[in-house]
């Protein structure tokens, strides 16, 4: 998505404090080899339809162009005495389809790190995003989730009022099998 000029997000704070204890924060460039890390974990599996881990130069470029694009891009740090400032997860949002109609229409992505699952971590981070969509202008918020037989990230979702938008059969290969994705969207509110 493309917003007019007029500088970085307003409105929500810088970070924010979960109920969990955990930092959600705008990523910076040395946040990279954290989430490169944590998203490595699931290039193995099929939560993902990427089959090569991006380095942390990758995700350094990314995080520069979301954030050019007016974009959030969150990481979590672990809360707690055993492991504080530890990134945790991230979140971002980033355009839904390259043709200029849809500028106002986001998809979203949340990781968390697979030790950190289960601890609303990934609650924090979706809320803090959805905000900051709004904040950026988007009006609609989609979530491609692949559907390997958890369903982890639809109910995370469906908690923040997505609703099921569809089901593409088939459309992934990875490690031997088929995969379906379910499309489930959010909208951030009519008139933006």
């Amino acid at each position: 998505m493309t917003v007019a000029a007029g500088g970085p997000l307003t409105g929500p704070p810088a970070a924010t404090v979960s109920r969990v204890g955990t930092v959600v924060r705008a990523a910076v460039p040395a946040d990279a080899e954290a989430v490169a890390a944590i998203f490595a974990h699931y290039v193995a599996t099929v939560v993902t339809f990427e089959e090569v881990a991006p380095c942390a130069a990758d995700w350094r470029a990314r995080l520069g162009e979301l954030v050019g694009r007016n974009l959030p891009f969150l990481v979590a740090e672990a809360g707690g005495a055993e492991e504080p400032g530890t990134v945790c997860g991230f979140a971002y949002a980033s355009p839904w389809r390259p043709k200029p109609a849809y500028r106002h229409t986001v998809e979203d992505t949340v990781y968390l790190s697979p030790a950190h699952t289960g601890r609303g971590i990934g609650g924090a981070l979706l809320g803090r995003l959805l905000e900051e969509c709004a904040a950026a202008g988007a009006r609609q918020v989609i979530a491609v989730i692949a559907d390997t037989g958890s369903d982890a990230s639809a109910a995370l979702h469906r908690r923040f009022g997505f609703t099921q938008a569809g089901r593409l059969s088939g459309v992934g290969r990875k490690h031997g099998r088929w995969i379906d994705t379910v499309l489930m969207q959010k909208d951030l509110g009519a008139g933006r």
